[in-house]
């Protein structure tokens, strides 16, 4: 099964790497980090580098697509070469999946129209001026398309995904290896639960 991942400039690391560490364990997996040009691509706070192999046209018939999030999705929105890959790739995919601002490009590309799905809280309002229905929920199915909050929530699409490809046993298997068992020390991850200042404070740094 080949998973592709597309990468880019501005890509938010976690989105990428969180449902890599689970769907790269999927039996007969083949994770593919894509990109329009290949080779170095920073994260959004420029500390990290993640290396594209392969150019996005080496793979037009991926079963799997997950696309990443973060500050670089604005400019693939209107990227045209993206957007027709994106396209042409989940006419055959099984599955199409994004992660926190990758709904952004997904949404851009007519894939969510009609469709609810999700995206990080502070963008909740653009998913919905591209024809989604924006839900409040870590994971959203809508058919072959699953999309994944903000950040974090690309470990539950990734196992989400991974109960409808291989099954629950193997799910849960795979989140005993990565010892997927949060226990945040605070109670803050979700706008219905943060305080007020807390809030104002992530917004700031959005």
């Amino acid at each position: 099964m080949d998973i592709a991942i597309p990468i880019f400039d501005g890509l938010t690391a976690l989105d990428a790497i969180g449902p890599y560490e689970v769907l790269s364990r999927l039996p007969d997996a083949r994770v593919h980090f894509l990109a329009l040009e290949p080779g170095p691509k920073r994260t959004d706070n420029g500390m990290l580098t993640l290396v594209a192999d392969r150019p996005l046209d080496d793979m037009r018939n991926p079963e799997v697509i997950v696309m990443p999030g973060g500050h670089g999705t604005r400019a693939l929105m209107h990227d045209e070469q993206m957007l027709a890959w994106v396209r042409a790739a989940h006419e055959t995919s099984q599955w199409t999946t994004s992660v926190c601002t990758g709904a952004l490009v997904l949404g851009a590309a007519g894939i969510l129209d009609g469709l609810e799905a999700t995206t990080h809280w502070a963008v909740m309002d653009t998913l919905g001026r591209l024809g989604a229905t924006p839900v409040n929920r870590r994971v959203v199915e809508q058919g072959k398309v699953i999309t994944a909050a903000g950040v974090s929530s690309g470990i539950d699409m990734a196992l989400t995904l991974t109960a409808r490809i291989a099954g629950e046993d193997m799910a849960r298997a795979i989140q005993l290896t990565i010892e997927y068992d949060p226990e945040p020390p605070f109670d803050s991850g979700s706008t219905e639960k943060a305080s007020r200042e807390i809030l104002e404070l992530a917004r700031a740094r959005s």
